[in-house]
């Protein structure tokens, strides 16, 4: 034994994979949306942005984290800054006029997102299994990747004039290419992936020039290969990691994985590289430990450790982690201690909250109490310091449970989860026109709803002013024609919210803000006990629409899925168990609409596909729960009853088959940006229930034309029987003005008379 037993402790550092980039007020989403509105100028916008990195580097030295990221800062998106960083941008956005000119780079960069008259927006998607939204790079064999930005350079630089040495955060090579699709203009076959010597050699002129710059290290975010389609990609991995790794003119590179495990294989590839470190998600599915053991561990590569939950905001039990790491030491020659990934998932900071209940609080932790776990970590392998930092919670718990909702659930039979099958067609209209739930929120009724909260507005006054607003939703839908009408959604604040506020077993923040895409924020919910519902939730305002007009009116409500994935949710019980108590708790909510006399119930599901397990081996076992507690909720209903569903958008193709078993009599999906992929998948299915391909993309301010929206509805015809087909946006209309929600539904409604006309049998 050595004479100082502190002598023999391992030098073990902190870092996380990166972190939230609005700002703790939501700095960013203000600066932006002023500056396309031409209240900012670009100058303004680039200080603004300037001081909220300046400011995460700040927290982060300050709660002790010893590798600080950078570039992990992006205006909208980290996908899109990489393919305008390599000038992988489609012909249809004109280059900058001019080198130099600042308000032209952010019109294209902006346009890239959000679209422009005559250049529509990539599509968006899902970011792997999380809510953040991605650009979808479209590529094809003429693109020419080659380095034309700086961006990665121009924030490292500027940290480290400000006094901190940091990490360059860079997409892996593999993720971005394997994420791209095929431009339309491609040949069919083609696949982006073709690319990779021509964008290695990109990569190869950056990592030069931040080695040049000073930069010690570079993170290459790989999450792709926690996927089936990573795994099976481990010669490409090899190929891209062999070569970067090989470079003469590199700093030290770190390969980030996330989202779950990424198997043996892909792990032996990237030890036997010639990569000095590899990140690891150590919490997410806990096989990553198991694949260190399978290739006897890293060796000297070092190991940076996922070990504090990124996704989540539940506390990390620090005992634990530290046995965790105990255990890690075993099987590396270096460890550094991280989170499982970015920390951009979760809000800020916990110290913001000031109504959360104290012992929910005490088991909870936000990005910068995230933040200050890991750096602990890393003190406590290193100088034995902070092991009586207490153990954390996980959610759930014999405080959090409810006798009553668990009697109910286990006393449920098979017919709770089956609807009637000779139910009748949900309209006689072929191409049925509708919205997806929301009318634009204007600022006088978020005033209000924001005056009503906190008491200078009282219960009255407010409710009139709600009522109003459902007068004008409903009278203007019914003179632009739409043939089943909604109440436009005055009273909700966000769609996951609104229902969290009036359940039990949910807790709401107050400034709990999260990026979902650009400048879109929300605030998840926190699900930490057993849910039941008190009292009705919608039917008020749902029938109080229906009294206003003669055309029938949908109830809208948020599915049980979709409250968990938009949710941070209990730990303590499997997801499937807390989506079944949602489940049931919108089974009442549903009864009661119907008694009161609405016939078409839309319980959305935009988060089906998003929740999908990253490998298939498991989404057998997720599509079961999740589809049965959607058919919970639903199955209590008349067969004269429509039930609707929605889903957002995401890649469809690897759920049709738990769409089909949903049985809902119409589902709404996102179509306009992914071109009618889905139509075509369900067309060569047979699906033959009622489908609404969105034709209008409600996340870009341009206006579709008639005849644009004609030719999508077209192409869905050509798949679809016209009788089984909706027409409607992508999503509901919450974050568009009423100009140009106005005319684009106008446009809709006159492009579906057109073509409902060319239908046989028209008159």
């Amino acid at each position: 034994m050595p004479d100082n037993p502190e002598a023999s402790r391992p030098s073990v550092r902190s870092t996380v994979h990166g972190y939230p980039r609005i700002g703790p007020n939501r700095e960013l989403k203000r600066a932006g949306e002023s500056y396309w509105k031409g209240e900012t100028t670009a100058e303004e916008l680039d200080g603004i942005a300037a001081d909220l990195r300046l400011g995460v580097y700040a927290q982060l030295r300050e709660a002790g984290v010893d590798d600080i990221p950078s570039n992990t800062f992006s205006y909208y998106d980290h996908v899109l800054d990489t393919a305008v960083l390599f000038d992988l941008v489609p012909s249809r956005f004109a280059s900058p006029a001019a080198a130099g000119d600042r308000d032209e780079e952010l019109r294209r960069y902006f346009a890239l997102a959000r679209g422009e008259q005559g250049a529509p927006p990539l599509e968006m998607t899902k970011w792997f299994d999380t809510n953040y939204h991605y650009l979808v790079p479209e590529l094809s064999p003429s693109t020419r990747p080659r380095l034309v930005g700086d961006k990665p350079l121009a924030e490292f630089r500027e940290a480290a004039e400000a006094g901190f040495p940091t990490r360059p955060v860079l997409v892996g090579p593999l993720t971005f290419l394997l994420l791209a699709k095929a431009a339309d203009d491609a040949p069919e076959g083609w696949r982006p992936v073709e690319l990779l010597d021509q964008l290695l050699d990109a990569y190869a002129q950056l990592l030069a020039g931040l080695s040049a710059a000073g930069a010690a290290e570079v993170q290459l975010d790989e999450p792709i290969l926690a996927t089936d389609e990573g795994r099976a990609a481990v010669g490409l991995l090899e190929r891209v990691y062999q070569r970067l790794g090989s470079l003469t003119e590199r700093p030290s590179l770190l390969v980030s994985t996330y989202f779950g495990s990424i198997g043996a294989p892909a792990l032996r590839i990237l030890k036997d590289s010639p990569v000095e470190a590899v990140g690891l998600d150590l919490v997410t599915d806990g096989e990553g430990v198991d694949d260190l053991v399978k290739v006897s561990g890293l060796g000297s590569t070092r190991l940076v450790a996922g070990v504090v939950e990124g996704r989540n905001v539940w506390r990390t039990d620090i005992p634990a982690a530290v046995a965790a790491l105990g255990t890690l030491l075993a099987l590396t020659d270096e460890l550094t201690v991280s989170t499982s990934c970015s920390l951009l998932h979760v809000p800020i900071d916990l110290d913001a909250e000031t109504s959360l209940a104290p012992e929910l609080r005490e088991a909870l932790a936000f990005a910068k109490q995230k933040a200050y776990e890991t750096a602990l970590l890393g003190r406590v392998l290193s100088e034995g310091a902070g092991a009586e930092y207490a153990a954390g919670g996980t959610g759930g718990g014999p405080a959090f449970t409810d006798a009553r909702v668990r009697a109910r659930l286990d006393a449920l039979g098979p017919d709770a989860y089956e609807r009637p099958q000779d139910r009748g067609a949900p309209t006689d209209t072929p191409l049925t026109t509708t919205t997806i739930g929301s009318f634009p929120q204007t600022a006088e009724l978020r005033r209000a709803r924001a005056a009503h909260r906190r008491g200078a507005l009282a219960e009255d006054a407010y409710k009139q002013i709600l009522r109003e607003e459902i007068d004008r939703v409903v009278a203007l839908q019914e003179e632009i024609g739409l043939d089943v009408l909604v109440h436009g959604e005055p009273e909700r604040n966000d769609m996951v919210q609104y229902f969290a506020e009036q359940l039990e077993g949910y807790a709401t923040t107050e400034n709990g803000w999260v990026q979902s895409y650009g400048s879109r924020c929300v605030r998840p919910p926190i699900l930490f006990g057993d849910v039941s519902r008190p009292e009705p939730m919608t039917v008020e305002w749902i029938t109080y629409a229906q009294s206003r007009t003669d055309k029938p009116v949908k109830g809208m409500l948020t599915g049980p899925v979709t409250m968990l994935a938009w949710s941070f949710v209990r730990t303590d019980q499997p997801l499937g168990d807390t989506a079944r108590q949602v489940g049931l708790a919108l089974r009442d909510e549903v009864a009661d609409l119907e008694r009161a006399g609405i016939r078409h119930i839309q319980v959305d599901e935009a988060a089906l596909r998003e929740l999908l397990p990253l490998r298939e081996e498991r989404r057998a076992a997720y599509l079961d729960w999740a589809v049965n507690s959607f058919r919970l909720a639903t199955s209590g209903v008349s067969p004269s009853t429509t039930i609707h569903t929605h889903m957002c958008y995401s890649e469809f193709g690897l759920i049709v088959g738990g769409i089909e078993a949903l049985d809902a009599d119409v589902t709404s999906v996102e179509a306009a940006r992914s071109r009618m992929e889905l139509v075509q998948d369900l067309g060569r299915r047979g699906y033959k229930r009622g489908i609404g391909p969105g034709v209008y993309d409600i996340h870009s301010p341009r206006v579709p034309s008639v005849e644009e929206i004609e030719g999508s509805l077209r192409l869905a015809v050509a798949h679809i029987d016209a009788g089984s087909l909706w027409v409607n946006p992508d999503c509901g209309l919450k974050t568009r003005g009423y100009a140009e929600a106005e005319q684009a539904l106008r446009n809709m409604v006159e492009a579906a008379r057109r073509v409902r006309a060319e239908l046989p049998g028209a008159r």
